[in-house]
């Protein structure tokens, strides 16, 4: 008997030791991308399809920031903060005129504190882009090495790898800098079967490259994402919940986003119903109306962070709210009811949260609404 269970403990260390492995070996590579009509992404998912090919390796998808395609609205916004948390990263683009798109340019903008803090330098790259007519194509993908040299990462090419197995009677988009296809050429669909087998093996061979540089680089965390994180933790340390997203009821949408700003406006939905509704005074008291404004600040927030693609790191700023209180005519505190909203803002956002207003009173609201407020966020 004793000599079963030393067997059976060995079989269950030997278990927990190669799960253990395994899961050190885990390698976690994005894939970021800006895409105006949808061929990058995807050339994007061939390339993370080829990564994911090696069972230790996972590929994200991300863009570089939010997408006016209603093919592309579901994907993911990365933060510029987090880049240093991966393995390596694969960077799509479209060509504009010979350069990056306007997009990515952007992005890599914004990495200055990353380059500062040499948070990049060793971890590898790859690039991949969609070509339209592949004029300038080979100057893009250059442009785009440049960047990402500036940072010290290592640069992973495809050489001439695959060509052997492509369609030679019809254009195709290899280049031995990265992948890309020739997007505007409509005598077959784009990306071609070609074009995605190389993309497909560019990301198979950049899985190997990343799995084998994993832990060779330091993936150095700088002060601004440490303080950016922190937002997350005041909503788990206060125990504040978003609620689900509101549904509008008319013809109209939940946030509208012109540059960098977005526009809010709600009332005190919750569940589907109207909480604490009708007229301060007569109806509600001032304690039900705060309570009301809360949950209407709230709803705010979760509109604002669906606006960001799910990362309220990403607020700038509250600019402005103003608050409107279904009230009688000789009531006078709103501004104490509106310090409600105001105080959660700036609880959740500290400085990020502060920001100017304007309260008054009406005979009547929405739906019967104790409360209405509208919001101005500045965002990334």
């Amino acid at each position: 008997m004793k000599k079963l269970c030393t067997f059976f403990t060995g079989i269950l260390l030997t278990f927990t030791t190669n799960t253990i492995m395994a899961q050190e070996k885990t390698t976690k590579i994005l894939v970021l991308i800006y895409s105006d009509n949808g061929g990058t992404y995807e050339l994007a998912k061939e390339v993370a399809k080829g990564i994911e090919s090696d069972q230790h390796v996972t590929a994200v998808v991300k863009q570089a920031k939010v997408s006016v395609n209603p093919k592309l609205k579901d994907i993911p916004v990365a933060t510029v903060e987090e880049l240093p948390t991966y393995d390596g990263i694969a960077f799509g683009s479209p060509v504009y005129f010979g350069n990056i798109s306007t997009g990515m340019s952007e992005f890599l903008s914004k990495t200055t504190d990353l380059w500062t803090n040499h948070a990049l330098e060793g971890m590898p790259a790859t690039v991949f882009m969609s070509a339209g007519s592949g004029a300038g194509k080979e100057l893009a993908l250059q442009s785009f090495w440049n960047s990402l040299a500036v940072h010290g990462m290592v640069l992973v090419s495809n050489g001439i790898r695959g060509y052997e197995n492509i369609d030679k009677n019809i254009p195709q988009g290899n280049s031995v800098l990265g992948t890309t296809s020739l997007a505007s050429l409509k005598n077959t669909a784009r990306p071609s079967e070609s074009e995605r087998y190389l993309a497909a093996l560019q990301g198979k061979n950049f899985a190997k490259v990343a799995s084998a540089l994993k832990g060779t680089f330091s993936k150095t965390v700088t002060a601004k994402e440490t303080k950016q994180l922190s937002i997350n933790d005041v909503l788990n340390e206060k125990n504040i919940v978003l609620p689900t997203l509101p549904k509008s009821v008319g013809n109209y949408e939940l946030f509208s986003r012109s540059g960098n700003l977005v526009f809010i406006n709600q009332v005190s939905l919750k569940d589907g119903k109207i909480l604490n509704a009708g007229k301060l005074g007569i109806d509600v008291n001032e304690e039900q109306v705060q309570e009301a404004t809360k949950q209407t600040m709230l709803n705010i927030i979760a509109i604002l962070k669906d606006a960001v693609g799910g990362d309220l790191n990403k607020v700038k700023k509250c600019v402005q709210l103003v608050g409107t209180f279904n009230t009688t005519a000789d009531y006078t505190k709103h501004a104490d009811l509106m310090n409600v909203a105001s105080n959660l803002t700036v609880e959740i956002f500290g400085e990020k949260g502060k920001h100017t207003r304007n309260t008054g009173g009406a005979y009547s609201l929405p739906v019967g609404s104790s409360v209405s407020i509208s919001a101005i966020f500045e965002v990334e």
